[in-house]
């Protein structure tokens, strides 16, 4: 049987692959701990589930309308004034099924087969995926180890063609937790101007910032009237993971376009997983605060045991679940010490190159797992990075 070209072009994400390698030694009865996958152990606060039970109760599980249920969109409004200062118009909101789709519609709706994207390196795997299955060149702009993984602005420049259509930014960045200064993205946003490009800014992590004025949003620039789309989510401070919700805003006939893709692919997200977002955003924010609490109390826990292992060094995160650890140290490549720390120490942890090429020596773990099976983590990475360490070159 013949398939199309694009769908031969599927990526998916390559962390599934070491989940599926877990999951079969997990059946084997062995002791997996998961690091891997950023899913927090938390579970969604009630007062975000009652909302949806009570929606669902009150007969709310028919269509809506594709931009999304007002109240949301208006929840959507007051958390972007009270956060990056402006107020974006109903026409500038599309509430859409999970933070993931949303690198799809944009790179749809901005550029054509054989056009380019500049996307971080290390960065967020769907990009490239969404990318190839759209038919669109990714350019890679380097985030270096050297420099915190912070963007060089030359550098990013130089990779700036007449085929180049949008930059993605990540800030905080998955893997490596970094963030950009506001002089940077204000510099970043400088240059999509002057090249007349869109800027796609991820920002699913900014309500995981650990001080909370080293945020900034590029979208507080033009208020995502001229070129930038602003892309957040409830998965990951919400623990929401399961619900898939989604946010973007952009400029008008953009997010239109958007939108007429979201009604041809999915009609509208469910009424009452809109009802449970407003919830999130618009009620108490207890449960949040103390999931961050716990958070930076793993992080720290993480950082410094990672740092107390010969041979690895961790810097600290600034915001996310991730710790982003170098690993080069051992001689092996990221790969083999991931496959490895899996099968002989029962960690789960994702290769640096997952996240692209300049990923190569580094190993991503994600935080969002208890203490007690974080520091049995570390107990046997030490012992596994002892004996690793003997092949070292």
């Amino acid at each position: 049987m013949k398939i199309s070209i694009g769908a031969q072009s599927l990526q998916g994400q390559p962390m599934f692959k070491l989940i599926d390698n877990a999951n079969e030694l997990e059946q084997r009865g062995v002791d997996v701990i998961h690091l891997e996958i950023g899913d927090p152990d938390f579970d969604t606060p009630d007062n975000i589930k009652n909302s949806a039970i009570q929606s669902i109760i009150l007969g709310e599980t028919h269509y809506v309308s594709s931009w999304g249920i007002p109240d949301l969109i208006e929840a959507v409004q007051g958390a972007t004034q009270r956060s990056r200062g402006f107020t974006p118009n109903t026409k500038q909101i599309l509430v859409t099924p999970g933070a993931n789709i949303g690198i799809f519609y944009a790179i749809f709706c901005v550029a054509n087969s054989g056009d380019e994207i500049l996307v971080p390196d290390p960065g967020f795997p769907t990009y490239l995926s969404a990318l190839a299955m759209c038919g669109v060149k990714p350019v890679p702009y380097n985030l270096e180890p050297k420099d915190s993984f912070k963007v060089n602005l030359d550098e990013l420049e130089s990779r700036i063609t007449s085929r180049t259509r949008m930059i993605i930014l990540t800030s905080p960045n998955n893997p490596s937790g970094s963030m950009l200064s506001k002089e940077d993205l204000k510099s970043i946003f400088e240059l999509a101007r002057k090249h007349d490009i869109y800027v796609y800014s991820d920002e699913i992590y900014s309500r995981m910032v650990y001080d909370k004025s080293d945020f900034y949003s590029v979208s507080e620039i033009d208020f995502c009237k001229e070129r930038v789309i602003l892309a957040n989510g409830f998965s990951k401070a919400f623990a929401m993971t399961g619900w898939r919700l989604g946010v973007l805003v952009a400029p008008e006939l953009l997010a239109e376009k958007m939108m007429l893709l979201l009604q041809t692919t999915s009609s509208c997200v469910s009424p009452f997983v809109q009802r449970a977002g407003t919830e999130a955003i618009n009620g108490s924010q207890g449960d949040v605060e103390d999931m961050m609490s716990r958070y930076r109390q793993r992080r720290d826990m993480l950082v410094e045991g990672l740092n107390s292992i010969s041979g690895i060094k961790c810097e600290s995160p600034k915001g996310a679940f991730y710790v982003f650890a170098d690993i080069s140290s051992f001689g092996v490549s990221s790969v083999e010490f991931a496959t490895r720390a899996l099968q002989e120490a029962g960690v789960a942890l994702l290769p640096g190159t997952d996240f692209g090429a300049n990923g190569e020596g580094f190993v991503r773990l994600s935080f969002a797992s208890s203490e007690s099976r974080l520091d049995e983590a570390l107990a046997r990475l030490q012992a596994f990075c002892g004996k690793l360490g003997g092949l070292s070159v």
